[in-house]
């Protein structure tokens, strides 16, 4: 996306390029957890409309045409065609009418947001490219984002090996240039959600992992290992000197509609909280300097409200994420803001307020 989207909820009611269009549909769909090949039709549709001239594009809809494209369906080809006609599509303003706020409270600290330390792209378990998840992200009002896909262990999630991530470095620098070269005033991060091994070392190289801007670390797997095993686990890596933030720190999942979006979790039962010793653990976060991420996934908004609080006495630094794994899901970090904002914690203390230079000096510090 190239102009601004609406937040907190805010419907869009202007007339959109054919393209833009496309992916407003996709945005809405993805905030609101709508299953993925409803998704991945329009953001399909999208890339093959943007990769026509405006004149062939209007030819096609004149005359019927779209639907011989291949990524083009009826659905599809009846957006693009109202498009062309300078109409909001009935399909999107369908959508915009059940826009609403994803939550009530949070619009303070969420229009104090600098960034997202938190997202997923194609090269793990994510449903769009680190130039699609950028562009959102300025548009969103967003100065950077920090791309933090999988480490190699989690092979569920497509990890990156060293060699693909050293690749994924060589990207981010040629999005970056696009984006430069397009005026769009977003700075990409380099990062990674690295693996928490069960004895709490990380699960990339010191060499490749003192590269990156910001570390995320997170516990993946035997999340109902015992307490005291998992304590120790938690805080070897919170004190690890790579490590900037702690990411879902409970592993918990909520039951609801979870599940149907990209990197939403599988299945609707949920998933209980991790037992660990929450008062050693943010201590350490607190003396080392690593974030409390505030994970604004609806499945997950971890940690719970007790944590919350009890992270906060401990008086650590938050960073509240989205996890997105597609554009739209960029947009729910306002569940975040708006836990924040119950549990009392200063804007401040939120590093993702924090301007490129501070945060960049915070992480490499």
């Amino acid at each position: 996306m190239s102009t601004r989207v609406p937040l907190a909820g805010e419907p869009d009611e202007r007339p959109l390029a054919p393209r833009e269009e496309l992916e407003r549909v996709a945005f809405l769909l993805e905030r609101a957890q709508s299953a993925t090949p409803r998704v991945k039709a329009f953001r399909t549709a999208a890339a093959v409309v943007g990769g026509l001239a405006d004149d062939e594009v209007r030819r096609l809809a004149d005359e019927g045409g779209l639907t011989g494209l291949a990524g083009i369906g009826p659905r599809t080809a009846e957006v693009v065609t109202e498009s062309v006609r300078g109409e909001v599509s009935g399909y999107r303003a369908a959508l915009e009418a059940q826009v609403g706020p994803l939550v009530a409270d949070g619009h303070a600290l969420r229009a104090a947001l600098r960034g997202d330390l938190h997202s997923h792209t194609l090269a793990s378990d994510g449903g769009s490219s680190i130039e699609t998840m950028a562009r959102t992200a300025a548009a969103l009002g967003h100065d950077y984002l920090v791309v933090t896909d999988h480490s190699p262990r989690l092979t569920v999630a497509n990890g990156l090996s060293p060699e693909r991530l050293l690749a994924q470095l060589d990207e981010i620098e040629q999005v970056q240039e696009r984006l430069d070269a397009d005026g769009v005033p977003l700075r990409v991060l380099s990062g990674i959600e690295v693996d928490i091994l069960d004895d709490g070392s990380l699960d990339q190289t010191d060499e490749l992992l003192a590269r990156l801007d910001v570390v995320v670390a997170s516990v993946h797997s035997k999340l109902r290992m015992d307490a005291d095993a998992m304590t120790r686990r938690m805080l070897r890596a919170v004190q690890d000197p790579h490590v900037d933030v702690l990411g879902h720190c409970t592993g918990r999942l909520l039951g609801g509609r979870a599940g149907d979006s990209p990197g939403a979790s599988r299945g609707r039962g949920g998933r209980p909280q991790s037992e660990f010793d929450a008062e050693r653990v943010f201590a350490a976060c607190a003396a080392a300097g690593t974030a409390v991420e505030v994970n604004a996934r609806p499945e997950r908004l971890d940690p719970p409200t007790d944590l919350l609080a009890l992270a906060a006495d401990a008086g650590c630094l938050f960073a509240v994420d989205s996890d997105a794994h597609a554009p739209g899901q960029l947009d729910w970090q306002q569940l975040g803001c708006a836990r924040v904002e119950h549990a009392g914690i200063d804007a401040d203390r939120v590093v993702d307020t924090w301007d490129l230079d501070r945060l960049l000096a915070w992480t490499r510090g």
